[in-house]
């Protein structure tokens, strides 16, 4: 009987030691997937991937440029359509691979450099408190007049018009700066048609399109938007910016 009571105790604890295992096991595999599903949702969900056949809206980037211009066009052109399909490359360029400071303080690592930028449909040029080292600097200059030979569309915002006024790649077609900088802009580069910033929040040209900046770069980037998608979309993207409450803000 004992040696009976001793078997059965041992099969008993045979049988408790695997349940235990495959419990731990299972709950290993749970944890894991769980990890996985967490680490693809937050890594890796909103990803959007460069595909060649979509059309490539680019935002040139340097060391002080105001983010809100380079955020407001990415914001406009990123969204999907309404069934979440991805319509546009939206990609950041500057001259090197470092990590780029804005105006506020937010550090951006740009995803291409002047070298292996890839090509554009739209180049879109935003600004800077102090404009004199990018006006001086050639390279973003020859950028810009480069681009400018394949792309459809070139948009300048606030200060931006300065880099378009020294590459000279806008001549002759109207444009509009950061309220109250027009006239300098004018006696700088008296071949642009500089018009009155007081007045006039956003124009347009030919190719070429400018806005007075910050928050007016949403202006230059929707308008951009319909004439390359639709209203409809133009529309479902400012209601998914929620434009209408910050229209209504101060009402």
């Amino acid at each position: 009987m004992t040696k009976f009571r001793v078997l059965t105790i041992i099969f008993f604890a045979i049988i408790l030691i695997s349940c235990n295992s495959e419990k731990t096991k299972n709950n290993i595999e749970k944890e894991n997937i769980t990890q996985t599903e967490i680490k693809s949702d937050t890594l890796t969900k909103h990803l959007k991937p460069f595909k060649s056949e979509l059309p490539t809206i680019g935002l040139l980037m340097y060391n002080g440029v105001l983010q809100s211009e380079v955020i407001a066009t990415s914001d406009v052109f990123a969204k999907p359509t309404k069934s979440g399909k991805q319509i546009f490359n939206v990609l950041t360029i500057a001259e090197t691979e470092k990590p780029i400071t804005t105006e506020e303080g937010i550090k951006i690592l740009p995803d291409f450099t002047f070298d292996n930028c890839p090509k554009l449909t739209a180049l879109f040029v935003p600004s800077a408190y102090d404009m004199y080292a990018q006006v001086h600097n050639e390279k973003i200059v020859n950028f810009i007049k480069e681009k400018n030979k394949e792309t459809e569309f070139v948009v300048s915002n606030c200060a931006g018009a300065q880099l378009i006024g020294k590459s000279g790649i806008a001549d002759g077609h109207k444009i509009v700066t950061w309220i109250g900088g027009g006239e300098q802009l004018q006696k700088d580069y008296p071949n642009l048609k500089v018009q009155n910033d007081s007045l006039v929040t956003f124009v347009e040209d030919g190719k070429f399109s400018s806005s007075n900046g910050n928050l007016a770069s949403y202006i230059s980037a929707l308008n951009l938007l319909e004439k390359m998608t639709s209203s409809e979309h133009k529309n479902f993207v400012e209601s998914y910016l929620y434009l209408d409450r910050l229209q209504n803000w101060k009402k």
